[in-house]
């Protein structure tokens, strides 16, 4: 197949593709001398954990944690916000950055005409994306190790966990990201993620709802990924984490699939 075929073609995702990992190597070379930026972004959970976690914490004491067991308001917090560290990692990466490579940079009209094709340009970011939040979930366990949070072997399947919240949200981050217009939009993805972070069970249970808002609560994304973290934080395995696991990869798919599409009909029209 000649490289123009590729390029119009629906080539799918191209999973394990070398021309996917042209596009990582190249944000590399981007962020080679722009590493702060990347940095600033695992601060806010680090003071969120401190503040409410110890601080306000220390006031609290002992909570219900999965399957009712009590445990640290500290230990309660802190899977949570790795979670929410690896959302905004991708979320970051694959909205505002996406936006300027697809609108004002026209950085993927220029890689589209090279043998990639829109699903390498998808998989390829969404890969960065997946980088960046796995550098935040990375460095906020070894936080939690060094602040005694670290009380089950489980733990160690809490960053891909995290990789795995970074690929649902990263994913449909950048399918949302491909209709939007103006840098106005982005209103919408703030509204979105700011009652998720404050409302998913990230400090406080969800129990504390009335039965039919808690329904409504646990079927959202970022709550999954938070029961999902939280319980091998603290070594509570069942069933429903496989429910969580397959929620969060259906989400990313579909999103994945949307990119694709969306780069296809926008930069090939």
């Amino acid at each position: 197949m000649t490289a123009p075929t590729l390029r119009v073609a629906p080539a799918g995702f191209g999973f394990g593709s070398r021309r996917s990992a042209r596009l990582i190597e190249r944000n590399l070379y981007v962020y080679k001398h722009g590493w702060l930026v990347i940095l600033s972004g695992f601060f806010e959970p680090l003071f969120y954990l401190l503040g409410i976690g110890f601080g306000l914490g220390s006031l609290i004491g002992t909570i219900n944690g999965p399957a009712g067991q009590p445990i640290s308001y500290q230990l309660f917090v802190a899977p949570a916000l790795l979670t929410t560290a690896a959302m905004n990692g991708a979320i970051n990466e694959s909205t505002f950055n996406f936006f300027f490579k697809l609108n004002y940079n026209k950085t993927f009209a220029s890689i589209l005409a090279t043998p990639l094709s829109p699903g390498d340009i998808a998989l390829g970011e969404l890969g960065w994306a997946l980088i960046r939040g796995g550098l935040y979930a990375l460095g906020f366990m070894a936080v939690m190790g060094l602040f005694g949070l670290v009380v089950t072997p489980w733990v160690v399947l809490a960053v891909p966990a995290a990789l795995l919240v970074g690929f649902a949200f990263g994913a449909v981050g950048m399918a949302a990201t491909s209709f939007m217009t103006t840098w106005q939009d982005f209103d919408l993805i703030q509204l979105v993620v700011l009652p998720l972070f404050l409302f998913s069970g990230t400090f406080y249970p969800v129990d504390a709802y009335p039965d039919a808002l808690r329904v409504i609560v646990q079927l959202t994304p970022l709550y999954q990924g938070v029961d999902l973290i939280r319980s091998l934080a603290v070594g509570a395995i069942s069933p429903i984490l496989l429910f969580h696991v397959a929620y969060l990869a259906l989400m990313g798919i579909a999103g994945l699939a949307v990119t694709s599409r969306r780069i296809d009909l926008l930069l090939l029209k």
